[in-house]
C-alpha cells in the first residue's frame, strides 16, 4: 500500500508540474509550436488506446468481460461526453480583458480542473492494481497532458489573462489531481470493488478522450508528409504502450 502511495503520488505531481508547459510558448513561434502539436497528438491518441488495450482492459477482465465491466466502461465514456458538452466554447459579445475575462476561459478553468481531478483518480486506481499499470496509466496521461496544457494556456490567455497569470491559474486546476489521487487511495480500502469500477471507467474515459478529440485533430493534417509521420507518432504511441507490458 505505501509503494501505490510514493508512485501515485509521485506521478501525479509530475503531471501536476506539466501544467507550466505552457511557459515553453513564451520563446517559441506560433508556427514552431503547431508543428510541434501535430505530432504530440499522434502519439498522444496511440498512447491513449494501447493503455486502455494493452493494460487497463486486460486488468479489469481477468475474471471476465462482465456486464458491470460493459456498464463502468460506458459510464466512463458518457462522464467525459457530458463534461466536454458541459464546457464547450461559448460565444460571448462582451470585451475580453483580464478583469473581464471571456466565458470561455472560466469554462476552461472549470473542466480542466475536473479533467485533472480524474485523472489523479484514474492514476492512484491504476497503481492499486500493479505498479507497470500504474506507469502505463501515467505515461498515457503524460504525454496527453502536454499539447492538452499549451492548449489550456493558450485558452486562457485568449480570454484575457496575462501569461503569467494564465501559467499560475492552469497550475491550480492541475493540483486538483493531487486531490483526485488522494481521495482515491484514502476510500479504496473502505469502497469494496472500487478499482474494479475505475479501471473500466478509466478506459471509458481515454477512449473518449482518444477517439472524440484527438484523433479528430489528427484529421485536421491533411498534408501526405506529415499525415504520415503523424500516423509515425500514432503507432510510435502504441509500441511504447505494448512495450510496457514485458515490465509486468
Amino acid at each position: 500500500m505505501l509503494e501505490s502511495w510514493l508512485y501515485t503520488l509521485g506521478s501525479v505531481f509530475l503531471v501536476s508540474v506539466l501544467s507550466l508547459v505552457g511557459a515553453v510558448t513564451l520563446s517559441l513561434s506560433k508556427e514552431v509550436l503547431k508543428k510541434m502539436l501535430i505530432y504530440l497528438v499522434g502519439f498522444s491518441a496511440g498512447a491513449f488506446f494501447g493503455d486502455v488495450f494493452f493494460h487497463l482492459l486486460p486488468e479489469a477482465t481477468t475474471d471476465g468481460f462482465t456486464l458491470s465491466i460493459s456498464i463502468a466502461l460506458l459510464l466512463g465514456f458518457l462522464f467525459s461526453f457530458i463534461v466536454e458538452k458541459y464546457i464547450h466554447w461559448r460565444h460571448c459579445h462582451h470585451a475580453t480583458t483580464e478583469n473581464h475575462p471571456h466565458p470561455v476561459a472560466i469554462m476552461n478553468l472549470v473542466g480542466d480542473s475536473i479533467h485533472n481531478f480524474v485523472d489523479g483518480v484514474l492514476i492512484a486506481a491504476s497503481y492499486l492494481v500493479a505498479v507497470p499499470v500504474g506507469i502505463a496509466t501515467t505515461i498515457a496521461v503524460v504525454f496527453h497532458e502536454i499539447p492538452q496544457e499549451i492548449g489550456d494556456f493558450g485558452v486562457l490567455v485568449y480570454g484575457g489573462f496575462s501569461r503569467s497569470k494564465a501559467l499560475f491559474l492552469n497550475f491550480l486546476t492541475a493540483v486538483t489531481a493531487v486531490v483526485g489521487a488522494i481521495m482515491a487511495l484514502l476510500l479504496s480500502s473502505r469502497i469494496p470493488g472500487m478499482t474494479a469500477f475505475l479501471i473500466p471507467f478509466a478506459a471509458g474515459n481515454f477512449l473518449y478522450v482518444a477517439a472524440a478529440d484527438l484523433v479528430p485533430e489528427m484529421h485536421k493534417e491533411t498534408a501526405p508528409n506529415k499525415s504520415l509521420l503523424q500516423v509515425g507518432a500514432f503507432i510510435l504511441g502504441l509500441t511504447l504502450m505494448g512495450l510496457l507490458i514485458f515490465l509486468e
